[in-house]
């Protein structure tokens, strides 16, 4: 009978141990762990980050580290770390919180426009994926990589298409060159390189002419017609005489592309570079800036005229005087210096 009773009490005591240990493995797994108000949270976990820095990024967000610590080790998420973005649910467990971290990496949207430099460009897409702006910066410049695809050093810039793009926060430098080429590869279709021919401009020319159409006009319904403007010049074989140019050609210059020229003076046209359009023929070395795509289909489809000038229009602003004849342009600029002078521009 003793005995009985001393096995009884074994099997009781065991029982309430078990219940025990699995009510404590089904809370560090099953109950709710978020110490955050919001519906959601994201977390940025780099690439070949230790589980001491993923609970360290979690720490703020969670009511008991330690349990999600012990969960993680249970799962063997801790040794198997996965890079990326990952959004946390309010109320969400342990185990919910270790499934996201092993198996949902968010995208996010990468967008740009208007960079007027590969160092730009570089810092503008390192804002937005885990890639640092050196690597980028070094991967977008490789020139191995550049001949194989057949670009000059000079028009690397034309590769990047300005668009929004769905990318993984932990993207690398090289990953993003190559998604966009892929892009650059789609957006010259059959039907935009068969306008290019016709132009007799390979892509990256097309890319070139349009970063100067973009940067004469901010309107895009004025862009066909100066582009217009530009071809005729080109077919003529005249100088394009572009401001924009002398402008890049003067901030290459100083190697300082945020100084601020507001008017290109006469000295400035004797600029001894080959972005100088008023002093070299022919479109420059690359582009001047990354043209938005309304300015290349611009390009690609130009307005059919007879004009060959075009100054700022003074009534108008934001638009501009087209002429057919230099006679006709020179009144039209006349009109234009007066209020530039009456606006006291220096520079």
């Amino acid at each position: 009978m003793y005995i009985k009773k001393i096995i009884l009490f074994i099997v009781l005591a065991g029982l309430v141990l078990g219940g025990v240990f699995a009510y404590r493995v089904y809370s560090a797994f099953f109950t709710p762990n978020t110490a955050f108000a919001n519906e959601e949270a994201f977390v940025y976990i780099p690439t070949g980050a230790r589980f001491s820095e993923v609970k360290e990024q979690l720490e703020p967000l969670l009511e008991d580290v330690a349990s999600f610590g012990k969960a993680a080790q249970r799962k063997g998420y801790a040794n198997n770390i996965k890079p990326g973005k990952f959004r946390i649910r309010k109320s969400m467990n342990n185990n919910d919180i270790i499934n996201t971290l092993r198996s949902t990496n968010v995208p996010v949207k990468v967008s740009f426009n208007n960079q007027e430099t590969l160092n730009d460009l570089a810092g503008r897409i390192s804002e937005q994926i885990e890639a640092d702006s050196l690597s980028l910066l070094q991967t977008m410049r490789d020139t191995q990589f550049l001949k194989e695809h057949g670009f000059q050093s000079d028009m690397a810039l034309s590769l990047y298409i300005p668009n929004s793009y769905e990318f993984f926060w932990n993207t690398s430098a090289v990953e993003f060159r190559e998604r966009m080429l892929k892009e650059y590869e789609r957006f010259w279709n059959d039907g935009r390189l068969a306008n290019a021919a016709k132009l007799g401009l390979s892509p990256a020319e097309v890319v070139t002419l349009a970063s100067i159409v973009h940067k004469e006009t901010a309107k895009v319904d004025e862009r066909p017609r100066v582009a217009g403007v530009y071809l005729n010049r080109l077919k003529k074989g005249m100088l394009l005489q572009a401001d924009p140019t002398v402008i890049f050609a003067l901030k290459k210059e100083l190697n300082n592309y945020d100084t601020i020229i507001k008017r290109v003076l006469y000295k400035d046209l004797e600029l001894s570079s080959p972005y100088n359009t008023y002093k070299y023929a022919g479109l420059p070395p690359g582009p001047i800036a990354m043209p938005d795509i309304s300015a290349i289909d611009a390009v690609l489809n130009p307005e059919k005229h007879e004009y060959y000038y075009f100054v700022a229009n003074v009534e108008r602003f934001g638009y501009h005087m087209f002429a057919e004849t230099l006679a006709q342009h020179n009144r039209n600029k006349a009109q234009y210096i007066r209020w530039v002078n009456s606006q006291n521009i220096k520079r």
